[in-house]
């Protein structure tokens, strides 16, 4: 049953038949888009209602065909000529259209994409759903702001090849690089090109909740633009009270696994143990002997504890393996020449019999591109 206030009168129509006052016509098109939409509508009458909304999408007042447009956004009621006909009108009528109407097939779309302007791409990227084929479409042929608000559009079904295509034309744009980062699932090749192209914050966040391969998140420490990062683990070196400068990290919430990451990549263990000890809540040497002396479920038993990434805890064993291994070596453990060392193995490194513990990063080592494997054995 529809409302009694949506019922049209006689008035009504009069008013949307004859009267010459675009603000009346406008009125009564919008009250008689509102009926229809609500009504449940014979196979006869809906035919009859169509008629009616070409007639209103031919108005020649712009506020009559905008009252349709508005009110008829979202229905299944509007007819596919009648949307594709509001979509090249004006703009004030046609964004809403473009924007939500169920109308219109993918190949409407698509031709709007290719065919529109800046703020229509926009509208089609914005869309409740959008497709994968018309979001391929937009990813590699429409502007930098459609592209954009792709990226942000959770709802927008993005294939890997889209991302990488939007990354290619537009990632030097910070907002689309954060757009894309914040997307609820990332393919991991995806996730590692947009970790060389985002900001500190955003790249934490990467690395925190989207799956990583190991090797990339310990590449993290090379990022030389990330001085103040360098900088502080360079501190904790030659820090006189270590203990100290972690928890002054910790009060500034500037103790995370990326900052630990990149610490125990520079060889710096004694920060890595310190870091831990603190996250963790227990006493330093409590924290070495989990790290260094309790078998292998030691150090899975304090990164835990301490509420690090579960995802980056295979980089870190393997930080720790590699730093006891080019210990017993006596290799000296200067920064540089110990990250280039951790590099080339996470590289090399075959198991000769299963461990639980570096299940996830050997799988991930054993689909390193060729090119890269030949470069580490040959170092």
């Amino acid at each position: 049953m529809i409302p009694s206030r949506a019922r049209l009168t006689d008035l009504d129509l009069h008013r949307l038949i004859k009267s010459g006052d675009d603000d009346e016509r406008a009125t009564a098109a919008h009250k008689l888009c509102r009926t229809i939409d609500r009504a449940d509508l014979s196979s006869t009458d809906r035919e009859a209602a169509e008629k009616i909304l070409r007639v209103l999408a031919g108005d020649v007042a712009e506020m009559v065909r905008r009252a349709l447009a508005v009110t008829l956004k979202s229905s299944d009621l509007l007819p596919r000529d009648v949307a594709r006909r509001l979509a090249r009108d004006v703009d004030t009528v046609a964004m809403p259209i473009i924007g939500f109407s169920p109308a219109f097939t993918d190949e409407d779309l698509i031709e709007i994409v290719r065919g529109g302007s800046s703020a229509r791409q926009v509208a089609v990227a914005s869309r409740p759903k959008v497709s994968r084929d018309v979001a391929d479409v937009i990813a590699s042929d429409a502007g930098e702001l459609a592209v954009r608000a792709l990226a942000a559009n959770d709802n927008a079904d993005l294939s890997e090849r889209s991302m990488g295509r939007a990354l290619e034309r537009f990632g030097q744009s910070p907002e689309l690089v954060a757009a894309m980062a914040y997307r609820p699932v990332l393919p991991m090749a995806i996730t590692e090109k947009l970790i060389g192209l985002a900001s500190d914050a955003v790249r934490e966040h990467l690395v925190t909740r989207h799956a990583l391969a190991p090797e990339t998140a310990i590449q993290l420490a090379q990022f030389t633009r990330e001085r103040a990062t360098v900088d502080l683990i360079d501190q904790a070196g030659v820090s006189t009270d270590l203990p100290t400068f972690v928890a002054t990290l910790n009060a500034r919430k500037a103790l995370n696994a990326s900052l630990l990451l990149r610490g125990l990549a520079r060889g710096q263990m004694a920060f890595f143990e310190q870091g831990l000890s603190e996250l963790a809540g227990v006493a330093h040497d409590r924290a070495w002997l989990m790290i260094h002396d309790a078998g292998p479920l030691g150090l899975k038993a304090i990164y835990d504890r301490a509420g690090l990434p579960p995802r980056l805890f295979q980089a870190f064993r393997a930080g720790v393996d590699t730093w006891r291994g080019m210990q017993a070596e006596g290799v000296v453990l200067s920064g540089d020449r110990f990250q280039q060392r951790m590099l080339e193995r996470f590289l090399t490194q075959r198991p000769n019999t299963p461990r639980e513990d570096l299940t996830y990063l050997l799988e991930r080592l054993d689909r390193t591109p060729e090119p890269e494997m030949l470069a580490a054995n040959a170092a």
